[in-house]
């Protein structure tokens, strides 16, 4: 598959637990299409919102085109994300269930369109992040352990 990741949102995997991941369409201006080719988006502190039957991506700070004149974007558009209707309802409903939230996980380009990869998920306690950390050391002390009885 021709694709070619612009930016990752690491930090989703350590704030959620991830579920479930949708591949996105994005609706964006011509200018914004460009800044993101050449690897100018921030996906932080951004999130999904399903209302009245679209998905909207919030808070996606995509800088501003450097050859761009004046009639430049917003940074902080929300933008609008292209999925198949029986996607939304079914992020519908589990965004209305308690805890549950739409998180972008990557954007990308594949076939020359830009894609955005959201994830349904649910937010970490801080004992479930430690939790995480103490089975990620302990899984590369294991490989480490193994590497060197090889030896």
């Amino acid at each position: 598959m021709d694709e070619k990741v612009v930016t990752l949102n690491r930090q989703a995997y350590h704030h959620y637990h991830i579920f479930e991941t949708f591949e996105a369409g994005m609706v964006l201006l011509g200018t914004e299409a460009k800044s993101i080719r050449q690897g100018k988006v921030n996906l932080k502190d951004s999130y999904g919102q399903v209302k009245n039957g679209e998905v909207w991506l919030l808070n996606c700070h995509i800088s501003p085109y450097s050859h761009g004149n004046r009639m430049n974007h917003d940074p902080l558009r929300t933008r609008k994300l292209l999925l198949h209707r029986g996607e939304i309802r079914k992020l519908l409903g589990k965004t209305t269930e308690r805890g549950m939230t739409l998180v972008p996980l990557k954007i990308y380009f594949s076939r020359g369109r830009a894609k955005c990869e959201i994830a349904l998920a649910k937010g970490k306690k801080l004992f479930d992040k430690r939790e995480t950390e103490r089975r990620k050391t302990a899984d590369r002390e294991a490989r480490q352990a193994i590497k060197e009885r090889r030896r």
